[in-house]
């Protein structure tokens, strides 16, 4: 019953509402400075816990999520078990019926996303490839309408070790899906995620036959993201190593 549900509310979605909820969920999104990081988490913890709405419920799954993604494979870290917080917070939002359709494609991605982090963290390599199959589903149902299935499946991809060499491709695969379509429609993804995106394409293309595009997405991944909250540092660091 709940994947029916989960299937005819994907038909019913609105590029204007996903859009709408994306600015809503921006703050707490793609975060890479860890100071910022933990007074975000601060902040969602204690907004949800005064106003605990279905948008503040969102928020701190992918608050969780970004924590156990930037801090939890720190030495010593005191979050560890953030990404099994995220899942299963995620889940109940996904398997809800009353769940606003709209956020959908961020609850499935994250949600995915969040059981790879577990999957690391706890060595269970069974739930790498059960997240896989979480995004495969999400890359199918909101891959047309949202970037976040296949950028959060692209990422946790560039990250496997050697022995996931069948999910690994969708590293390739999902990047160049993302500009493909960005290219199509220049509003589809924003520029923190377009950022990220054409870095992460440079980086899996380092062959001299690749250069020239490489160096061209390395340009524009520094020139989207001014103040380095995006893919600029890498970016800079990997043009500096190309022209070595």
């Amino acid at each position: 019953m709940i994947t029916t549900i989960s299937s005819l509310k994907a038909q019913q979605l609105d590029s204007v509402k996903i859009k709408f909820y994306e600015h809503q969920l921006y703050d707490v999104m793609e975060i890479i400075d860890t100071i910022i990081l933990v007074s975000k988490l601060k902040q969602v913890v204690s907004n949800y816990e005064q106003n605990p709405t279905e948008i503040n419920k969102v928020k701190l799954g992918i608050i969780y999520h970004e924590t156990a993604l930037n801090l939890t494979f720190l030495k010593k870290s005191k979050y560890k078990g953030y990404a099994l917080k995220s899942y299963e917070l995620l889940t109940q939002l996904e398997n809800n019926e009353t769940t606003t359709t709209a956020l959908l494609p961020y609850i499935a991605s994250y949600r995915a996303s969040a059981l790879s982090l577990t999957g690391g963290e706890t060595m269970k390599l069974k739930l790498v490839d059960d997240a896989f199959k979480l995004f495969e589903q999400a890359v199918k149902k909101y891959g047309n309408i949202s970037y976040l299935p296949e950028f959060l499946r692209g990422s946790v991809a560039e990250n496997l070790p050697w022995f996931f060499f069948s999910k690994i491709k969708f590293a390739k695969i999902d990047m160049q899906s993302i500009i493909d379509k960005q290219n199509k429609n220049n509003e589809y993804a924003n520029w923190k995620i377009m950022s990220f995106t054409y870095w992460a394409w440079a980086n899996q293309h380092q062959s001299k036959k690749d250069r020239g595009q490489a160096l061209n997405y390395l340009i524009k991944a520094i020139a989207l993201d001014p103040d380095y909250k995006a893919g600029r540092a890498k970016a800079e660091a990997l043009k500096v190593k190309f022209a070595k």
